[in-house]
């Protein structure tokens, strides 16, 4: 009995420290977006205004683009564990997210935030160009040291939710003989999942410059390309964090190389992305993925976290007949498409 009440408050440990790390990476959003607001003059506003203001009113008050502003009121309104939290700080533990947030802590991704609120009121040039003077993947191409820190803080990620897809998924792979990671940095991903489902032959596809400076995996093959003009062919593709860094246009775009690329009778494209919830439907995790929402408007062109509505609309106007969604024990749920 006692040790069964160990295992159980380790395991909770465990769960909290898996929800807690996301306020250490992603937690600065929320002084960012209140400085954001502070610059708006958004209280201001709806003081003025003197009673319950429309957001198509205090957009047009405000001066700024009603989408945006709306994902800032989300936000705005949405509104130490020790041992297993501390170990995830650690460069070297398994489960380390010490290159994620010294990522995001970076000059290089902090600067952006400054200039969030003329992102909201100009809706075209993103903070991070307003920044940097060249776009997020620009920067890191021309950058080799910030594009081998991204590619750590994205294998950091890989290393959370590749465990927590195969328990929460069992048979997401069954069927299969190659996989297909588009987008995935330095390999970390595809080696992890050949390593869990060992018949698979992996490829890893990533531009040429990061492909180029990754280590040899054995059963994976590196593949150098873009996205956006083809995808190695496999009998399903895998994209993590990938599609919320792209509008609706480009993020379409990607999905039909990805479809192209599968088989038709067999094939899938298997997602792995946050999906906003609803109200009703929030978790432990809803504050995070809202955070990330923050995150992607600061450092990326036209990036965005979507709600359940917004995959539907990409993923039918990129061709797919079916999907299903499955949460994980992440910050990202696990959605499968079907040709």
């Amino acid at each position: 009995m006692e040790e069964t009440q160990r295992e159980f408050h380790h395991e909770e440990e465990e769960e909290h420290a898996d929800i807690n790390i996301w306020k250490y990476i992603l937690g600065f959003s929320e002084m960012a977006v209140v400085k954001c607001a502070i610059d708006l003059g958004i209280a201001d506003a709806i003081e003025r205004h003197g009673s319950p203001i429309t957001l198509s009113d205090l957009s047009s008050t405000l001066g700024c683009a009603p989408s945006l502003l709306y994902r800032i009121m989300r936000f705005l309104m949405h509104r130490y564990a020790q041992t297993p939290l501390s170990r995830r700080l650690m460069r070297q533990e398994e489960h380390s997210m010490a290159a994620f947030i010294l990522m995001e802590s970076s000059p290089v991704m902090l600067a952006p935030w400054l200039s969030l609120s003329a992102r909201v009121l100009a809706n075209g040039t993103s903070s991070f160009e307003k920044a940097h003077g060249e776009d997020l993947w620009s920067y890191t191409a021309a950058n080799p040291d910030h594009s081998q820190l991204f590619n750590e803080a994205m294998a950091c990620d890989a290393r959370l939710v590749v465990p927590a897809m195969i328990q929460g998924c069992p048979g997401l792979f069954d069927g299969l003989n190659s996989l297909v990671d588009v987008g995935g940095g330095n390999g970390t991903t595809i080696k992890l999942l050949v390593k869990a489902c060992p018949w698979l032959q992996g490829i890893n596809f990533d531009l040429p410059h990061v492909v180029s400076v990754a280590a040899e995996i054995s059963g994976v093959k590196h593949v150098g390309g873009d996205m956006f003009e083809s995808v190695p062919k496999a009998d399903a593709a895998f994209i993590l964090w990938v599609l919320h860094d792209w509008a609706d246009k480009e993020c379409i775009q990607i999905l039909k190389k990805c479809k192209e690329a599968i088989p038709e009778d067999k094939g899938k494209v298997i997602i792995v992305d946050a999906v906003i919830q609803g109200q009703e439907e929030m978790d432990k995790l809803t504050d995070a993925r809202l955070m990330l929402d923050m995150v992607t408007m600061a450092h990326t062109t036209a990036g965005k976290e979507r709600t359940l509505k917004e995959w539907g609309f990409v993923l039918g106007e990129a061709g797919f007949s079916r999907y299903t969604v499955k949460p994980i024990r992440a910050l990202q749920s696990v959605i499968e498409a079907f040709p």
